[in-house]
């Protein structure tokens, strides 16, 4: 089974219009719809803004649909001059960035649990790899892969973004994606994140990502449709 999270309904909305054999199950007022497409098995749900939805979204789905793999796709903000809006990035790993115990002597974005020490999650390769195939039916763009870094702030400043690309030689920066590969992580299931860039590294603004948003979703689901096609 293939599951996806997203960060906005229309992308849900995309994926429930493909499917055959419609079901839902609600569960924390998370919505996931289960269905074929391409006649593979498939689960999505919409998870909210912010890494506590995204984790929620992400454990949930896992212990109710065993998927095989899982991505998480949606909108994100550039941290590059060369990367525009409308271009994508396939995460190779992913960090959160607002996660900080310097002050306790940790290495910025290092998350603890157990005896585990870990900054960045590796996305599963095969995956990434099928998924940038699939993004070469999408005309006029440039495709990426790197690192995407998470955190719990709408970042806008290009001093704050910039700070972010230097701290961890990071592409795109988002509000959810670490936090599914993180819970991916620990469960051992394979994941990797897509982002359509929604606002660009040097001017951005909030009414930019709400025009651009929508434009950049859609290019999100063709890439989708295109992976489930093709897996």
């Amino acid at each position: 089974m293939l599951g996806f999270i997203c960060a906005l309904s229309i992308e849900v909305e995309g994926i429930v219009n493909l499917m055959e054999n419609k079901e839902e199950k609600t569960v924390a007022k998370i919505t996931y719809h289960k269905g074929k497409i391409f006649g593979k098995d498939v689960v999505c749900c919409e998870c909210g803004i912010g890494k506590v939805n995204a984790a929620m979204s992400t454990q949930i789905m896992i212990d109710l649909y065993r998927p095989d793999v899982i991505i998480n796709s949606g909108v994100a903000g550039s941290l590059s001059g060369d990367i525009r809006i409308g271009d994508i990035v396939i995460s190779d790993d992913c960090v959160q960035h607002d996660m900080d115990g310097r002050e306790m002597g940790d290495p910025l974005g290092q998350v603890q649990f157990n005896d585990e020490l870990r900054t960045y999650f590796p996305a599963d390769k095969a995956t990434a790899d099928k998924l940038y195939d699939a993004c070469q039916t999408i005309k006029d763009i440039s495709i990426f892969r790197g690192r995407i870094a998470s955190g719990d702030i709408f970042i806008a400043s290009h001093d704050r973004r910039q700070r972010v690309a230097d701290d961890f030689n990071a592409l795109a920066c988002e509000m959810e994606g670490a936090a599914v590969g993180t819970v991916c992580y620990r469960n051992g299931v394979p994941f990797a994140i897509l982002r359509s860039i929604s606002d660009d590294f040097n001017n951005n603004e909030l009414m930019d990502y709400m025009h651009f948003r929508e434009i950049a979703a859609k290019q999100s689901i063709q890439a989708i449709k295109e992976f489930i096609r093709n897996d």
